[in-house]
């Protein structure tokens, strides 16, 4: 969907322009999103296989949730709406654990910039994987993997061909996150 999106600074402070998110893309500028990642009491992570027809990193493991903030949207609002979204769970604010954020740029094409500062949050899942709903063309499949075998495979980078590439002190941030609260 081709939604108007806030543009940032290359400090991370809003511009006061927006765009549609494709216009953010073609010209590379800086625009915000939301990563969730749920894990499990139990130590075990959820992530999520992107769409086969998603413009960047089809079928790619992924983030549990993540997606754009749309203009005038609040970062928090803009979470709670894509983890209901993409797979079906109703959540709220205080069940959100901010991390921070995470600046990202990655040349897609020569007219496709990613350029996205992720606002990062934690998140504890209480459903079963069962009773998730994948948002259809968004979300090919879901998956709940133990921390140490997620850490394994994205702090060396072990499966290059199998995760989006938001690079190891990324992952590292999220695992190391995840293990003071299981």
């Amino acid at each position: 969907m081709d939604e108007r999106i806030d543009i940032l600074d290359e400090h991370g402070k809003p511009t006061g322009k927006s765009c549609l998110k494709s216009e953010a893309h073609q010209k590379g500028l800086l625009h915000p999103t939301v990563h969730v990642w749920l894990y499990t009491i139990d130590g075990r992570i959820l992530i999520q296989q992107r769409g086969k027809n998603k413009a960047t990193h089809p079928l790619l493991w992924d983030v549990s949730v993540a997606g754009h903030v749309s203009a005038g949207e609040n970062v928090v609002a803009a979470a709670i709406r894509e983890v209901r979204e993409e797979i079906g769970l109703t959540i709220n604010e205080t069940d959100l654990k901010s991390l921070g954020t995470f600046k990202a740029v990655h040349k897609i094409s020569e007219d496709f910039i990613d350029a996205e500062l992720h606002h990062i949050y934690l998140c504890q899942l209480k459903s079963p994987l069962d009773q998730l709903v994948k948002q259809k063309n968004e979300v090919e499949n879901l998956a709940l993997l133990p921390l140490f075998k997620f850490a394994e495979e994205t702090w060396g980078l072990a499966s290059v061909g199998k995760y989006v590439p938001h690079g190891p002190t990324y992952y590292k941030t999220i695992i190391q996150e995840i293990k003071k609260r299981v």
